[in-house]
């Protein structure tokens, strides 16, 4: 039902999608949804951790692949993001970003959650800017955290507009800037 729900919230968004919609995906009769979850903003958190844990961390292992340069590490990453979100034609594009627009300011449940996974995903990202400071490989005098979180910020804005245009354009503008001007 995990994998169900992350598909439908993905399709049709939190409130685009009814329990009905989600049993139907997950070929289970709606009423033993409730035995399971407590509610549809109960299955919606589990099921922005299950992305997390089994999706989008798949993803991150990249930063911290041994076989790559700490800086090639993070420009692999934002590419392979960006591979991914063109093979699905620019739709659905990042749960956690949907959701964050979505229902942050009406669940406090979901935005805990959010929370969470956004810290969790700015401390890898930082962890690479880090180790890239720590080799020689961009300027030292900068946050890596701030950085981290600046990047992600940034990265979630580019998403959201290579959706509306349904163009790679604004990801590869990310990656061009961030890798020229930025980390450097």
């Amino acid at each position: 039902m995990l994998s169900a729900g992350v598909q439908t919230f993905s399709k049709s968004g939190f409130n685009g999608c009814s329990v009905q919609d989600i049993t139907d995906a997950a070929g289970v009769p709606k009423g033993s949804f409730y035995n399971h979850f407590e509610s549809k903003e109960a299955l919606a958190a589990a099921a922005l951790e299950h992305y997390w844990t089994a999706g989008t961390c798949d993803q991150l292992k990249i930063l911290t692949r041994t076989d790559l340069a700490p800086r090639e590490r993070l420009r692999s990453y934002f590419e392979a993001a960006t591979c991914a979100i063109v093979q699905i034609d620019f739709t659905c594009g990042c749960l956690i970003g949907n959701m964050a627009a979505e229902l942050s300011d009406h669940s406090p449940l979901i935005a805990a959650q959010l929370s969470a996974i956004f810290m969790g995903w700015s401390r890898q990202v930082g962890a690479c800017i880090r180790d890239a400071q720590a080799a020689g490989e961009m300027q030292s005098d900068a946050d890596p955290d701030q950085l981290a979180a600046f990047v992600l910020n940034a990265w979630e804005g580019a998403l959201l507009r290579a959706r509306i245009e349904k163009t790679e354009r604004p990801l590869r503008q990310f990656i061009e800037t961030l890798f020229t001007s930025m980390l450097r």
